[in-house]
């Protein structure tokens, strides 16, 4: 009977102790709201260095999920078409969400892609090279019929960005322990073609072009290169 209850005090001494850390780790102020507000249809120019929106094209992006789950897990979306003079077409999403919580968490696109019919490949993590300095990204091929996409994303958790969801989690870990709930930004830049070397070739010059042509905040903000 004094084992049970030595055992029985032990026990509920773990739980208040794991009650109380949960409680210390709870965030409680939005990252978001220290800052200025994003909008992403003015924060993002349509038209920039070598490139040009071409509106006729956007049906051409994948939308993540369902309008309804969009906004229930982001504040702001962007889907353009992009097209250089030299025909070349560039498919970029964005995904802005304030409230980086665990039931509110951005959507990778691996799963996106394979929720609609694409196969998915691996996914690879590279350092991509811009002028807001070396970005953390992944980037994968998604392929349904004959159409053959190169995918390269990244996530800013707050102020990093991240390639990502276990990185998603240990920086929303670090926010927390500030007493803090990080946004996120999803950046999404595609092309359609079966060369994919040179599909990431012209992604890689098209984020670059993209963040010289913003201000240092906001180049900052989508880069996940301010901290």
């Amino acid at each position: 009977m004094k084992k049970r209850s030595i055992i029985g005090l032990t026990m509920g001494g773990l739980m208040l102790i794991a009650a109380l850390c949960t409680k210390a780790v709870t965030p409680t102020l939005r990252l978001s709201d220290t800052r200025p507000k994003i909008i992403l249809g003015t924060a993002i120019p349509t038209k920039f260095g070598d490139w040009q929106e071409d509106a006729s094209q956007v049906a051409a992006v994948v939308n993540p999920t369902t309008v309804a789950e969009l906004n229930k897990i982001y504040a702001e979306t962007l889907s353009r078409t992009y097209v250089n003079r030299q025909g070349n077409r560039i498919m970029l999403s964005i995904a802005y969400g304030t409230d980086q919580r665990d039931n509110l968490s951005v959507h990778f696109p691996e799963g996106c892609y394979g929720g609609q019919g694409f196969a998915v490949g691996q996914t690879s993590q590279v350092v991509l090279p811009t002028v807001a300095g070396g970005i953390a990204t992944s980037r994968t091929v998604a392929t349904l019929n004959s159409r053959v996409e190169p995918i390269t994303y990244w996530v800013v958790v707050g102020d990093k960005a991240v390639p990502n969801s276990w990185e998603v989690k240990k920086v929303k870990l670090a926010y927390a322990l500030q007493g803090m709930i990080p946004d996120a930004t999803l950046m999404r830049v595609s092309s359609i073609g079966e060369d994919i070397e040179q599909g990431y070739q012209l992604q890689q010059s098209f984020i670059d072009q993209l963040l010289q042509s913003m201000p240092p905040d906001l180049r900052g903000h989508f880069s996940g290169t301010s901290h």
